[in-house]
C-alpha cells in the first residue's frame, strides 16, 4: 500500500469529520433552540442559541476542513499551482472562520482574553441549556405524581 493512498484516505476522513461536525452542530443548534422555546425563554433567546451554536459548528467544521486540505497537500505532487490553490483555500476558510468568530463573540479574535474554539462554544451552549433546564425544572410546579 502506497503512502499516498493512506494520506488520501486520511484527508477524506478529515473532510467527512468536518462535514459531520457541521451537520451534528446544526442538529444540536435546532434542538437547543427548540428547548429554549419550550422553556419559554422567548424567540430572541432561541434565535441567539441557534445562531451561536450553528456558528460554532460551522467554525469547528471549517477548522477540520483546513486540516484536511493541509493533509491533502502531502499526497499531491509539489507544484506552484497546487500551493497557490491551497493557499487561497486556506485564506478563504480562515477569513470565514474569523468572521464567524467575530459574529459569535462580538469582538475581534485578537482582543479576546481567552481563545475559544468551535468545540468549546458548542460545549458552552450545551452546558447553558442544561443549566437552564435545571433552573426551569426547579421552578416548575410539582406534577400530580410528585407527592
Amino acid at each position: 500500500m502506497h503512502i499516498e493512498v493512506v494520506f488520501t484516505a486520511v484527508a477524506i476522513g478529515f473532510e467527512a469529520i468536518g462535514a459531520l461536525a457541521m451537520i451534528v452542530g446544526f442538529v444540536i443548534a435546532v434542538v437547543l433552540g427548540a428547548r429554549a422555546l419550550s422553556r419559554g425563554a422567548g424567540g430572541q433567546a432561541a434565535y441567539t442559541v441557534v445562531r451561536t451554536t450553528l456558528g460554532a459548528a460551522i467554525l469547528l467544521g471549517l477548522e477540520v476542513l483546513v486540516a484536511a486540505d493541509l493533509i491533502r497537500t502531502i499526497t499531491s505532487k509539489p507544484s506552484i499551482e497546487d500551493a497557490v490553490i491551497l493557499g487561497v483555500i486556506v485564506i478563504i476558510r480562515t477569513i470565514l472562520s474569523m468572521s464567524i468568530q467575530i459574529e459569535i463573540d462580538g469582538v475581534l479574535p485578537w482582543r479576546r482574553a481567552l481563545l475559544t474554539s468551535g468545540g468549546q462554544l458548542i460545549g458552552r451552549a450545551v452546558a447553558q441549556d442544561a443549566a437552564a433546564t435545571r433552573a426551569s425544572d426547579a421552578g416548575a410546579p410539582a406534577s400530580a405524581t410528585d407527592h
